[in-house]
C-alpha cells in the first residue's frame, strides 16, 4: 500500500466534501491509487481549471436535442407492481435468508445493486428508479380502491420530508452498529417503505418525486445523463445531450432542496473519509486493531454532522467570496448540481473494484439465494475469483480508469459551473469555486492512494 497523507495540505483536503455514492457492504479487497497517479492528476487538474477558465466565453455545451415526443399519461404500472414484488422476495430473504452479508440476496441487491450500480447505469439511460420504485403502483391501486383522491397538505413541506429521509439514511449507513446484517436491513427497510407507502397514499403518487429521497437522489443523478426523459406541455419529451447538459435545465433549487444536495455531499464525503487510517488516527484508533463501529458511534455522528456543516459553509462560502471579489452573484442552486458530476465520477472510480468482486457474490445469491443448493441461474457451483488482479495489465487499466474518471468529472464539472450562471463579467466570480473544486478533486485522487483500516 502506498500513502500521500501527513502535509498539512492533505490534512487540509481530507475533510473537504465530495466523495460519491458509498456502500456499507465490507470490501471485497483495499486497493490504492498509485501516489504517482495521485500527484499527476492534482497537477493535471489545477491546469485544466486554468485553461477552461480561460476559455470560458467559447468553452460551452450544446443544448440538448429531442429526439422523441408522446403524450403524456398515467403510463404502466407494471415495472412498479414487478419491482414491489420482488421488494417483498427481497424482505423475506432478508428475514429467513443467510446473515452472511455477503451471501443474503437483500443485501447484495440493495448495497451493491441499488446504491452503487443502479446509480452508474443511470448515469448514461437517466433515471430509471422512477419507473422501477415500488411505491408508485401500489399507490395508486389503494387510491383507487379507496376511492380518496385527496391530499393532506405534505406537498407544501417540499424536500424536506426527503431531506429528513437522507439525514437518517445516511445516519444508517455510515453510523449504525451493522447496515450490511441482512435482519437489521430487512426490518429497516420495510419499516421505510410502510412509512412512505402511507404518506404517498395519504397525499398522492406525485408527492414521491420531491417527498422520498431515493427517488429525489437519482432524479439528480440522472441529470448528468446523456438521455432525459421530462414533461412539457402536456407531452412526454425524451432528448439527447452531452453529459452533464440536462443540468443547464434544470428548475431553480428550493432552499429544502440546496440543504439536500449539501446533505447527500456531506454524507458521502464522511463515508469515505471515515474508513481512512488519517481519520482514525484523528479520533484516536488504531487502524490495525480497530475496536468495533461501536466504538466510534458517538464521533463518527459528530464528524457526520460536521461534514454537513463544513459542506454548506465551503460551498456557500465560496460563492460570497466571488460575490466580493466580482460583485456578481451566482445562483447557489445550479453552481450545487455541477458537484454532482464530481460525485458521480468518484462514485464509479472508488467502486469500481468492488462492483467486480461483490458483483460474483450477487450472481451467487441470485443462483442459490437460501443457500439450498439451487441453480435459479442455471450457473454450475464457482469460487468467487480475485485472480485477474494477478495481473498488473489488468491493475494498471484499473488505475488507469479510475484516474481517468476522477479528473474527467473534474472538467465536467468545472464546465458546468462556468456555464450555469449566463451574463458574467469576470473570472473572479467563479474563482473560489474553482479552487475548492481542485481542492475536491485532490481529495478524491488523495482519497484512493490511502489504505482504510475498516
Amino acid at each position: 500500500m502506498q500513502r500521500s497523507g501527513g502535509t498539512l495540505l492533505t490534512a487540509a483536503l481530507a475533510i473537504l466534501p465530495g466523495l460519491a455514492l458509498a456502500c456499507a457492504l465490507p470490501p471485497s479487497i483495499v486497493m490504492t491509487l498509485p501516489i504517482s497517479h495521485y500527484l499527476a492528476g492534482a497537477a493535471l487538474t489545477v491546469a485544466l481549471t486554468a485553461l477552461m477558465a480561460g476559455g470560458a466565453a467559447w468553452l460551452r455545451l450544446p443544448a440538448p436535442m429531442a429526439l422523441a415526443r408522446w403524450p403524456a399519461g398515467s403510463g404502466a404500472d407494471w415495472l412498479s407492481y414487478l419491482s414491489f414484488l420482488i421488494f417483498l422476495a427481497l424482505l423475506l430473504t432478508g428475514y429467513a435468508g443467510p446473515r452472511d452479508p455477503m451471501h443474503n440476496l437483500l443485501t447484495l441487491v440493495f448495497w451493491a445493486g441499488i446504491w452503487v450500480a443502479l446509480p452508474l447505469l443511470s448515469l448514461l439511460t437517466g433515471d430509471l428508479w422512477g419507473a422501477l420504485n415500488p411505491w408508485r403502483g401500489p399507490v395508486r391501486m389503494l387510491r383507487l380502491l379507496t376511492g380518496w383522491q385527496g391530499r393532506i397538505g405534505l406537498s407544501r413541506l417540499g424536500a424536506w420530508p426527503a431531506v429528513a429521509g437522507l439525514a437518517g439514511f445516511s445516519w444508517f449507513q455510515i453510523v449504525s452498529l451493522a447496515p450490511e446484517d441482512p435482519l437489521i436491513l430487512a426490518q429497516a427497510a420495510g419499516a421505510y417503505w410502510l412509512v412512505i407507502f402511507v404518506a404517498a397514499c395519504l397525499e398522492g403518487e406525485d408527492w414521491l418525486r420531491e417527498g422520498e429521497f431515493l427517488h429525489l437522489t437519482f432524479a439528480m443523478i440522472a441529470r448528468l445523463a446523456p438521455l432525459h426523459l421530462s414533461t412539457e406541455g402536456g407531452q412526454r419529451v425524451l432528448s439527447l445531450g452531452w453529459p452533464g447538459a440536462h443540468i443547464l435545465t434544470a428548475p431553480p433549487l428550493s432552499r429544502a432542496t440546496q440543504v439536500f444536495v449539501l446533505l447527500l455531499l456531506a454524507a458521502l464525503s464522511f463515508d469515505g473519509l471515515q474508513a481512512t487510517f488519517f481519520w482514525l488516527g484523528l479520533i484516536g484508533e488504531n487502524p490495525l486493531e480497530f475496536t468495533g463501529r461501536s466504538a466510534v458511534q458517538g464521533v463518527n455522528t459528530l464528524g457526520l454532522i460536521g461534514s454537513f456543516a463544513l459542506t454548506a459553509a465551503l460551498i456557500y462560502g465560496a460563492l460570497a467570496l466571488g460575490r466580493c471579489l466580482s460583485g456578481e452573484v451566482l445562483p447557489a442552486g445550479p453552481v450545487m448540481l455541477s458537484f454532482l458530476a464530481i460525485a458521480a465520477g468518484y462514485h464509479g472510480a472508488h467502486y469500481l473494484m468492488m462492483l467486480l468482486t461483490a458483483g460474483q457474490y450477487l450472481l451467487l445469491a441470485l443462483n442459490d439465494p437460501l443457500l439450498q443448493g439451487d441453480a435459479f441461474l442455471g450457473l454450475e457451483p464457482f469460487w468467487v475469483s480475485m485472480g485477474f488482479l494477478t495481473d498488473r495489465s489488468v491493475m494498471t487499466a484499473i488505475w488507469n480508469l479510475q484516474f481517468a474518471l476522477i479528473v474527467g468529472v473534474h472538467a465536467l464539472a468545472v464546465m458546468l459551473a462556468l456555464q450555469i450562471t449566463p451574463g458574467r463579467r469576470s473570472g473572479l466570480a467563479h474563482l473560489p469555486l474553482s479552487v475548492l473544486m481542485v481542492g475536491y478533486t485532490i481529495f478524491g485522487l488523495w482519497l484512493l492512494s490511502s489504505p482504510t483500516g475498516v
